[in-house]
Parts: C-alpha cells; structure tokens; sequence
C-alpha cells in the first residue's frame, strides 16, 4: 500500500469516514489519510494529472477500508440499502486496497465540483445512469468515469 499524497500532493483528501458528517454519524477512522495498492494508486495520479488540463483534479473520499469498518457499514446501514455497501462474509475490493471513492474538484477555488449525488448518497442518484440532476453535473460524472475507466 502507499498513501496517495506521497504520490502526488495535489490530490485533495476529504475523508470524511474521519470525521462525524458521514453515514455513520461518528468518525471511524482516527486519521484523514487514503492508500491503495501502488498500481491503483500509480494509475489515479495518471488521472488527476490529465485533469489538471481542464483546470481540474481529484478529491479522494476513501481508499483502503479495514474490514472492520466493512462490518460496521453493514451494521449501521437499513436494509433497503444495503446494496450500497459491501457484505463483509465477501469483503470489499476497498478492503484490497484497490478501490477509492472520489470525485473532482475545481483547481482555482478548491470547490467540489457538483455530481448528480453526493458523498455516500445512497438512492438511485448514485447510479453512473442516473439521468437527473443538472446536464452539467451529469457530464462531470460522465468524465470522471471516462478518465477513471481508460
């Protein structure tokens, strides 16, 4: 594992499993810090330095999770959710190290650039066909996905 900002320090951390505004209502990590794999996390940089020539880059939400955190998502989540979340009697690919939940932000402000759905928003808004939302935020979404995917 390598933490990503030795990679490259102009990706923005925001990690909120750290503090209280997430799902869980409570920090579950004691530090602001995100790892990957070094291939994943050699292969996200590639990304955030191709943004950077649209005047954006990469926020990172989370990277490697603990399983242990896994088994708390699956706790604290209802039911009808928890499609959201990884079964942890399977692990999630988070859980490797291989796995990172992100988006973009502006170069100039720092501001999170708009999505369809927000961090950790567990409705139909979080599906990469969600057809709501602003054309702007989808075709933000739409790119974040093009550039990750290639």
């Amino acid at each position: 594992m390598i933490e990503l900002v030795k990679l490259d320090n102009t990706i923005k951390l925001d990690i909120r499993y750290a503090r209280e505004d997430n799902f869980v209502g409570r920090p579950v990590y004691t530090e602001a810090r995100a790892f990957l794999q070094r291939d994943a996390a050699e292969a996200l940089v590639r990304v955030h330095q191709k943004l950077k020539e649209q005047n954006l880059g990469l926020v990172i939400f989370d990277g490697y999770r603990p399983w242990s955190v896994t088994k708390l998502f699956w706790e604290v989540v209802p039911l009808h959710q928890r499609k959201f979340v990884a079964d942890p009697q399977s692990g999630s690919i988070h859980n490797r190290g291989c796995a990172v939940d992100l988006s973009l932000y502006d170069l100039n402000s720092g501001e999170l650039i708009k999505m369809p759905s927000d961090f950790d928003e567990f409705n139909e808004k979080a599906s990469p066909d969600y057809a709501g939302g602003t054309v702007e935020e989808r075709e933000k979404r739409d790119l974040l996905r093009k550039m990750m995917e290639a």
